[in-house]
Parts: C-alpha cells; structure tokens; sequence
C-alpha cells in the first residue's frame, strides 16, 4: 500500500477504477466521440478521485501536438507584444498550451534564427507580432499555422489580425465634439506610419460630418516623441491661439503637449481637452492631469490570436485581415465645457 500510495497515478490506475479498458479512458480523457456519455462522466470522476495528471509528453505522442505555441515579435520595447502575449496566454490556458516568447529586435537575420528554433521544438504554431502597425513580409509557407498580429501580412493567404486606427481617431474626435469642444488639432507622428494616417484619417472624417476643420489648418506629423509633442504644441499655439482641444497621435506626444500647456499657464481641461492614443499606462495613468487615450485592446487581440490559432491547428484556418475595435479610456484630460 505504500508503495502504491507514492508511486504516479496512471491511465491503467484511473482505467482499473472505472472499470473500462486503458484505450476507452484514453478516449474518454482526450474528447474522442466514441466514448459514451455515461462512460466519459465514469472515467473522469475516477480521474479526479484518483487525483491522475495526464502526463503531456504521452498526450503529445497521441495526438501529434508538443502543447507549445511560439510568439514571435520584433517589439524591443515589449510595449504591444507583452500584452498580446498575455491575451494569449489568457486565451491558451497555461495548463493546456505554454507561449515562448522570442524578440527578433526588428533583425530579419534574428527573426529566422528564431523561427529555426521554434520549428525545431515543434510548436504547434505562431502569432508573429510586428513592432509597427504596417503590413510586415509573410514567413510563407511553414508546416505550422501562423497568425499575424498587430502588423498584418502582405499575403492575403495569411490571417492577420489589426486594430482599428481609422476607428481610433473617429472615437478620440467624437470624444472631444461631445464634450463641446470646436476647435481641434491633431499633433502626431510619423507619417511614414500607416497607423498615422489611418488616425488622422479617421479624425478629419469624422471632424467633417460635424461641418468642422482642423485648427491650425493641418495635421501636424512629426516624430513618435514628447519633444515633437512640446514643438508642434508651441507651434500650433502661435498660429491658433483660440485651440481648445488637442488629439495626439500617442500617449508620449499627449505628454510632451501637456508639458507646454502647463508651462504657458493654459489650464486642462477647462481651457484646453487633451487626449492621446495607445494607453500606454505609465504614461496615461500618471499624466498630471491624467490622460484620456484610446486603448488598442491589444489582450484581446492576444485572445483573438490564440482563437484563431487554436482554430487553425484543429483544421480549419481562415485568411485576410480581421480588424479588432478599440475602445476609449476616459480620465480628467478632457471634460465637457461648461
């Protein structure tokens, strides 16, 4: 007794208990259909009694599957492939599916060594993730499903999943028309960026259903940085001085925008709304006064990739560009006039 008491719980073990074949309980465990309904509650009430782990390896043997994904990215900051890992993770279950995470820092060369890696421990598959919201070369073919997030493939073939920029910008200047604000500038970065254009896009869209224009006549690209934030602001101020709300393209210009603000005395939000882009929470959260952004859902991107990856693995893969909604964070930037 003993030694049966400290030896590993087995298959036969949970087999002997439920009074079935080793075969029917491996069935009954793993899903299978041919399992009656009355035999499968039988064997996994004898599982829990027996307190029987599975042993992943062995599963792994039955059902070809290593029980790993690979996640792929080039974010060296990790500020969008960290929470769309932990979307995933969420979404995979960490006692069903672990995620390894590589980081390529933006180098093709890097990128294809760890691809080697991944594939050569057998993962199940990969959700490659770009470090810039623009369309990114596909890996192409690959004995394993691939999922793009945040940055799309240029192959149709591929599924890519994005977030809604063109949305984002109609959502931060609805925000500020609703909260009574007339007179809006748009400062942001690069525009180089697709993401850049997709906001201003969205932005001047929705500007114009309300009969509106940019204050200051124009967007102002520029650099993904507060110090473009603190120049374009200065700038924008001495040519429209009446402004009285600000979208930036980026959290970390909104914060650059709120420097110059503060230092010409102009109050937020009372004389000036400010909102930025990305919810970068260090930054957002500890803004003085603290920022409204748009927050690019990007753990339930993570979750939609698992989804969608989970998916492929079992056959049935799907293609194209799916595009994620984002949503408002509201904070004491901006308020309604009174």
């Amino acid at each position: 007794m003993g030694a049966a008491a400290n030896r590993a719980v087995t298959l036969r073990d949970v087999a002997r208990l439920a009074g079935v074949s080793v075969a029917t309980a491996s069935k009954a465990l793993n899903g299978q259909p041919q399992v009656r309904a009355e035999t499968r509650a039988r064997v996994v009430k004898a599982a829990e009694q027996l307190s029987f782990s599975p042993n992943t390896l062995a599963q792994g043997l039955i059902t070809q599957r290593s029980g790993t994904v690979g996640l792929l990215t080039s974010d060296l900051e990790g500020r969008f492939s960290i929470p769309i890992l932990m979307g995933a993770e969420d979404a995979f279950g960490s006692d069903q599916t672990s995620v390894f995470l590589c980081d390529a820092r933006g180098d093709t060369i890097r990128e294809k060594h760890h691809l080697r890696a991944l594939l050569s421990r057998r993962v199940d598959g990969l959700i490659v993730v770009g470090a810039r919201p623009d369309t990114r070369p596909s890996l192409g073919e690959l004995p394993v499903p691939v999922i793009y997030a945040y940055a799309p493939s240029d192959d149709p073939a591929d599924l890519s999943l994005v977030t809604d920029n063109i949305g984002g910008g109609r959502l931060a200047v609805d925000h500020l028309i609703r909260c009574g604000r007339r007179r809006i500038a748009h400062i942001t970065g690069d525009p180089g960026y697709g993401a850049a254009q997709d906001r201003a896009r969205g932005a001047l869209d929705r500007l114009a259903e309300e009969g509106l224009s940019l204050a200051g006549g124009e967007v102002w690209f520029g650099m993904w940085s507060e110090a473009w934030g603190r120049g374009a602001t200065r700038m924008l101020l001495d040519r429209c001085p009446d402004v009285d709300a600000i979208f930036a393209g980026s959290d970390e210009i909104a914060r650059g925008v709120l420097d110059v603000l503060h230092e010409e005395r102009i109050d937020v939000p009372s004389q000036v709304a400010v909102i930025g882009f990305d919810n970068w929470h260090v930054l957002a959260a500890n803004a003085r006064p603290p920022l409204t952004t748009v927050d690019l859902n990007l753990e339930q991107l993570g979750r939609t990739a698992a989804q969608r990856l989970s998916a492929a693995m079992d056959g049935t893969p799907v293609s194209g560009v799916e595009t994620l909604p984002v949503r408002l964070l509201t904070r004491e930037s901006t308020a309604p006039l009174r």
